[in-house]
Order: structure tokens, then sequence, then C-alpha cells
């Protein structure tokens, strides 16, 4: 980890120097992921579990899958199964994963590609190791995050978006301590290739030991990081965080009770890191709060539970999909 460096970020665009005049957002909370089990039982810390939803919005979800060294025959997936509401991101670190869906799209995506498929009003899919990774193991590691649909959008056309690694947008701090790849969304001046019908950033940054990363970020977005290996600190407060744990930063929405709009978050990596990845390594994401009801439950995500009895009504009479030929 991970799959998309360069040798020198200094030739890499560069974030501005923070001012002191702007505002550093404070941390609210830092929670510790549990551990779980997804699909056909890889191993998956669960980034987003323990928060309160209001804290959350637009995001449902997110897995940290592996970091896990499978030996052969052990490389798992999960089998074909739908999804309707909403969108879902993979991003694939380390290893290999096949995913293929009833609307047509799907491919391979490993070492830093990301894959980004809008459900809208329905689709079968499946993710998988392919089999030449089953029968030869190897390193697995990524994460899926679930990004909500607002009630008018839940329902539109299914679509597939293929973001290869050499698409991801590179950045470099204004000292060139910290790698940003830039997934989605905008980050000052920059803005990543991913398409968000739900206005959301998505980017993960290495931090070098000792290195401090200060990202300008919108007032009316949420903002999150998640920490994939090593320690250090989050927000103006630093904060102590490390592998397994997740920052949530205040100041937001104009939620009551969160701080007033801050204008930078701030992360800053220890001076010694652990010796299997030496940099601290941080999923950081936010977005702007849909502020609609949110009804759950397995696959679907909706807005009431009149919607989600029809979500399951519909897939069983098989209205969201048909598996490909080739695929069944």
């Amino acid at each position: 980890m991970p799959a998309v460096t360069v040798e020198n970020p200094l030739t890499l665009p560069r974030l501005p120097q923070p001012l002191n005049a702007v505002r550093e957002r404070q941390v609210l909370a830092i929670t510790t992921a549990p551990s779980g089990f997804e699909g056909e039982g890889f191993p998956v810390r669960k980034a987003l579990a323990t928060i309160k939803p209001q804290y959350l919005d637009p995001f449902i979800m997110m897995d940290q899958m592996g970091e896990v060294d499978y030996a052969p025959g052990e490389p798992k997936g999960t089998p074909w199964h739908p999804h309707r509401g909403f969108e879902t991101v993979t991003y694939m670190i380390d290893g290999v994963m096949e995913h293929a869906d009833s609307h047509g799209g799907g491919g391979t995506i490993s070492d830093g590609d990301t894959q980004w498929m809008t459900a809208g009003g329905g689709i079968l899919h499946k993710e998988a190791p392919p089999e030449w990774l089953v029968a030869k193991g190897g390193l697995f590691h990524g994460i899926q995050l679930w990004v909500n649909l607002p009630g008018r959008e839940k329902m539109v056309a299914p679509k597939y978006q293929d973001i290869g690694r050499t698409n991801v947008v590179l950045l470099s701090s204004h000292d060139g301590g910290a790698l940003v790849r830039l997934i989605a969304g905008e980050v000052g001046e920059f803005t990543g290739p991913g398409s968000t019908r739900t206005p959301i950033t998505l980017l993960h940054a290495s931090l070098s030991p000792g290195s401090r990363l200060t990202l300008p970020w919108r007032k009316d977005f949420n903002a999150l990081a998640y920490v994939l290996s090593g320690h250090g600190t989050a927000g103006g407060d630093r904060q102590p965080i490390e592998s397994g744990q997740l920052a949530v930063f205040d100041g937001f929405g104009g939620l009551p009770g969160l701080g007033t709009d801050g204008e930078t978050i701030t992360l800053s990596a220890a001076g010694n890191q652990e010796s299997r990845s030496p940099n601290m390594e941080v999923i950081v994401l936010g977005g702007r709060p849909i502020g609609e009801p949110v009804a759950h439950y397995g696959p679907f995500v909706m807005n009431t539970q009149a919607e989600l009895a029809k979500a399951f009504e519909d897939y069983q009479a098989g209205r969201l999909g048909t598996i490909p030929a080739g695929h069944a």
C-alpha cells in the first residue's frame, strides 16, 4: 500500500499553504471501526458503523475490505445481489476484483482503480476475485462506500463508471510531505474524475512521518477521515487517531450543535510509523447532507418503509434486472 504513488510529490500540483486566519475544523468524535465479514466471508472493518446517521449524511456505510494476504483457494467475493436507491463506490488499493452487473457495466479493477456504480432504480451485480487469483492467492485491500441519493433521484437509470488509476488527480501538500489522490469532488481548485449525483469529495492521502496535511473544505460539506494504517492526529485540536479509527469533524450543513463552519480540515502523521506501512494512510470524505428520512434494509436504501417493501417486491418479481448470459 498504496498502489498509486510518485517518487517526488513536489513535482505535482500543490495544495495552497494554509493561512493563519482560516478556521480549522475541530474533531467531534473519534470511533474505532468494528470488525466483521461480508459476502462469501471476506473480512471487513465497518468504518461508519458507530456514527449517528445525521453526522454521516449523505453516506450510508463504508467498509475497509482487508487488508488480508490470502493463501491459494482463499480469496472471496460477493455473489449476485440487488441494489436500489444509492451508489456503490469500490476503491481497490491492492489486489484484483472483477465486477459485472445486469445493466451491462463491469470490468476489472486493481491497484488504485475505482468503480462507481449508480444502482438508481434497481440493478443486480456481483464482485469477485478472478479465478486465477483464487487459485494463486495474494494481497487484498480496498474500501467500499455507499453514497445515498436524494428521493428525486432514487429511481434514475443505473450507470457504471470505471475510474482507472491513471485518471485519479494526484496532488501534493504545499511542502511535499503528503500525497493526495483525488477520486471525486473538489479540493480547492482541483476536481477529481468521478461523476457524482450527490455532491461529495473522496480522496486517499498518504502522509509521510511528521508531516501535516491541511485540505480546503467546502463549508456545506460534512468531513470524515478514516485511517487505513499508521497513526497521528486529526483536527485543529490534534486529537490522537490510529489505524481502524474514524474522525468526525464539526461545522457542516447548518446542523445545530456542530459548531461554526470551518474552511479546512487538518491531519498530521506521527514522527514514527509502523514498519509494515511507512506512511499514515487516510481516506477523507465529505458531502452535502441530503436531509431526508432514510429507510435502509439490506441492499436497499430508500426514504420510507413502503418504498423498501416495494423494492423487495420488485426484486422478487425480477424487475431489478436479469443476470447476463454466461454469468448465471
